[in-house]
């Protein structure tokens, strides 16, 4: 029986050295690190295009907008001169002109709401990162105090063992 339950020991040594040195908490920390700082570059970009995109939604609602003037100056100057048909038209041109000016005031109002989740996000994420970062930094300095503390002791065990095999040579 004593042979069966020291080879259970062996093999369960064996088994959990092998898991200890898979699962190396610094490597999974730096992993964790690395996806987290892609996942940053990744929101940051997304942000920069939805500003890019909300700045070229602001410079077509100017344009259409400033259709819209031409459209009833155009009008005004039809009435002026006697041309209902024209002035129907020209109204008819500001009216779809003011439409779309609306229809891009919504789409920049959903890219301003796009742009505001996404600077919470890096916010939260931000601070995660920080987080990580100062855990990893944390477990790096707890490994190797341990290993500094396994060195010393193995170099005190080694010197005592010495010491004791030279006073039983003397």
């Amino acid at each position: 029986m004593g042979i069966f339950s020291r080879m259970g020991d062996i093999i369960n040594s064996n088994l959990n050295a092998m898991i200890d040195k898979a699962e190396d908490p610094e490597k999974i920390a730096r992993l964790i690190i690395q996806e987290m700082e892609d996942t940053l570059v990744e929101v940051r970009t997304d942000a920069a295009r939805n500003i890019a995109e909300r700045k070229e939604l602001s410079r077509k609602s100017g344009e259409y907008a400033d259709r819209a003037a031409s459209w009833e100056a155009k009008a005004e100057l039809a009435i002026a001169k006697d041309r209902e048909d024209l002035a129907r038209g020209a109204l008819s041109a500001k009216q779809q002109s003011e439409q779309m000016v609306e229809v891009v005031e919504r789409e920049m109002a959903v890219l301003d709401e796009a742009v505001s989740k996404a600077d919470d996000d890096l916010a939260k994420l931000q601070t995660k990162l920080n987080e990580a970062k100062a855990k990893h930094k944390a477990l790096s300095m707890r490994s190797q105090v341990a290993r500094g503390q396994i060195k010393m002791r193995t170099m005190t065990r080694d010197t005592k063992v010495e010491d004791a095999l030279a006073r039983y040579e003397r």
